[in-house]
């Protein structure tokens, strides 16, 4: 007899909110650190994977693998190649996801046409094996410059491929408003890339994420939890469709409510109230030790969520996806019917209705 488990993993989903090194697998950061021989002891390397209540920080685990473990094209396709397959598992379809060059081509030395060419390799590759497409974000590091995100921008627009169509910015948003990063947004705009933000993340104020709209102009807002202290500015949202890329497993609200009340108030619960557009998404999936079809339980057994409000956010997806209008229509269509079959066998067999 199908699950609600069961159930979630088969329909088809997007993945809108993911960094490629938050997907290593465990065993493959251990070899990649033995093989060059990181300052990294096994301990160190099992606490980067442990989600306890003093979980190490994710950044710096994305760090790590910049600076001492990622050597060469051929790492960057591997840790794709895993991520598609892995996210293929859980039936998601379609993936696009963030990667920072800056940090990358920094530490690494490889050139970003290299480093753009290996993952794009990947991206093909998994097509070709698990049926998934992909599109890669390059994503600004708001802890660097100003000046270092006007650079990257310039990368991505001297190495334009379709599989890239816009760009990000992620890492902490404390003290690193979005504002700072405006001309890398509008040479963005201008050079034809879409564009996304994090922004009102970390409990950073709700102004962020109007910035990131009204200034930076964004197609799509990744987290954007604190939009819901503002009803006035969150119903704007609403009216101009924006979809919010949430994450369930989002680390700030687990660690600053209380266990018996983060899901009660989370500030994922509340966005679809306002009237705003929510999709789920993993973010960094394997330091999370979250599965795309958690991701989406979550959203039922920890926020209440039923299945219209699943169907709703998965069309969600489709319609914040970086892919062109003929592409969406047939998605949506053909998603939308497996949605409808799998709910259907599943409330026959539970005798639900």
């Amino acid at each position: 007899m199908p699950t609600l488990p069961d159930f979630l993993r088969a329909i088809p989903k997007a993945e809108l909110h993911c960094h490629l090194l938050g997907t290593v697998r465990r065993e493959t950061f251990a070899e990649l650190a033995r093989r060059e021989k990181a300052p990294l002891s096994a301990e160190e390397i099992e606490a980067f994977y442990t989600r306890g209540e003093k979980p190490v920080g994710v950044l710096r685990v994305l760090r790590a693998l910049d600076a001492w473990l990622l050597r060469g094209p051929d790492d960057l396709h591997r840790i794709t190649y895993e991520y598609l397959q892995d996210a293929a598992s859980h039936n998601v379809r379609h993936a696009e996801f963030f990667w920072n060059p800056t940090g990358t081509v920094g530490q690494s030395g490889m050139a970003y046409p290299l480093a753009q060419q290996a993952i794009l390799r990947a991206v093909a590759d998994a097509q070709v094996d698990f049926g998934i497409t992909a599109r890669l974000v390059p994503a600004i590091d708001r802890e660097a410059s100003p000046e270092a995100a006007v650079e990257m921008v310039r990368w991505v627009l001297a190495n334009r491929r379709e599989e890239v169509p816009g760009i990000g910015i992620d890492y902490r948003e404390v003290d690193r408003p979005p504002e700072l990063f405006a001309q890398a947004y509008a040479d963005a705009r201008a050079g034809g890339l879409k564009t996304t933000a994090h922004a009102g993340e970390f409990g950073m104020p709700w102004t962020n994420v109007r910035t990131a709209v009204e200034l930076l102009g964004v197609d799509r807002i990744d987290h954007g939890y604190t939009v819901i202290d503002n009803p006035e500015f969150a119903a704007r949202c609403a009216e101009r469709g924006i979809v919010f890329t949430v994450v369930p497993t989002n680390s700030y609200y687990l660690r600053t409510l209380a266990p018996e009340r983060w899901a009660l108030d989370h500030p994922i619960r509340r966005m679809p109230g306002l009237g705003l557009r929510i999709h789920p998404n993993t973010d960094d999936p394997t330091l999370h030790h979250v599965t795309p079809t958690q991701a989406w339980h979550m959203m039922v057994r920890d926020f209440g969520f039923g299945l219209d409000d699943l169907r709703g956010f998965m069309l969600n997806g489709i319609d914040a996806a970086w892919i062109d209008e003929g592409e969406r229509r047939s998605m949506r269509a053909e998603w939308g019917a497996r949605f409808d079959s799998l709910r259907a066998g599943m409330e026959s067999a539970t005798g639900a209705s």
